[in-house]
């Protein structure tokens, strides 16, 4: 199944959210692209994070020529900044390159930064990769392109387990570099850098195992590896399967 770029261009997955008192804001810098959901427009504090995260990325990458392009861990640096510390140590536990956890730990950033400017709750999505920083239960739905149980199943988050890290990584949607074939990998974390980075991990491993039943298990047997994930859902095709601790309902 081949990627349909224009549809995750439009991504007509924001257009599918429950009505609330949240605001909707929207920053896009280059290749990030957030919808930010807070109790006010936030996008003045929002776009000057990005650009500062960006900046840091940009000037460690032009001094250290393998972290875009590596597909494997690179070394810790004790010496780089926490943004970039937390990509090489998410890469590392996932055993992807660091770019693997960009997404999310730009979301996570983000995030963070909102709730040191006096935001009380905060959903910041970039790119399928979520913080979810809420004081009520929360359902995020799973967007898995072209499968029929897309948009289908969600993901109830307890209040009490947030701030949460949702993050989606997809073999046949979304621009970012797969070897996978799953519709989608869904990891819920504490860290928004690992959930992504290890997302992007089982997303492989589907494709390694062949998809299917084949891929799907071999995707789950190597979740339960991961000490630091809370659940992981992963979908291809007509297929579903879960471990760890997840609420799935019905949408």
């Amino acid at each position: 199944m081949k990627k349909d770029p224009h549809a995750y261009r439009i991504r007509a997955y924001r257009q599918v959210q429950a009505e609330g008192e949240l605001v909707s804001s929207y920053v896009r810098v280059s290749e990030t692209d957030l919808h930010i959901l807070a109790e006010r427009a936030v996008e003045q504090e929002a776009l000057e994070t990005v650009l500062q995260c960006r900046l840091l990325i940009e000037n460690y990458a032009a001094r250290h020529p393998a972290f875009f392009p590596s597909l494997v861990p690179l070394p810790p640096d004790p010496l780089a900044p926490p943004l970039i510390r937390d990509m090489l140590q998410a890469g590392e536990a996932a055993e992807v390159g660091p770019m693997a956890a960009v997404a999310g730990t730009i979301a996570e950033h983000v995030g963070r930064r909102l709730l040191h400017c006096g935001v009380q709750e905060v959903i910041v999505e970039n790119g399928g990769d979520i913080f979810l920083s809420r004081r009520r239960d929360c359902t995020v739905a799973i967007f898995a392109g072209r499968s029929p149980l897309s948009g289908k199943v969600g993901l109830k988050i307890d209040a009490r387990q947030m701030p949460m890290a949702v993050c989606t990584s997809s073999g046949t949607v979304g621009h970012s570099l797969s070897f996978g074939e799953a519709d989608s990998v869904t990891v819920l974390a504490a860290s928004t850098p690992l959930a992504d980075a290890v997302a992007t991990r089982l997303g492989n491993e589907v494709g390694r195992g062949g998809g299917g039943k084949g891929g799907i298990r071999l995707a789950l047997e190597i979740a339960q590896g991961f000490a630091e994930i809370v659940g992981v859902v992963v979908i291809c095709g007509d297929l579903m399967g879960a471990v760890g601790s997840v609420e799935l309902v019905q949408l």
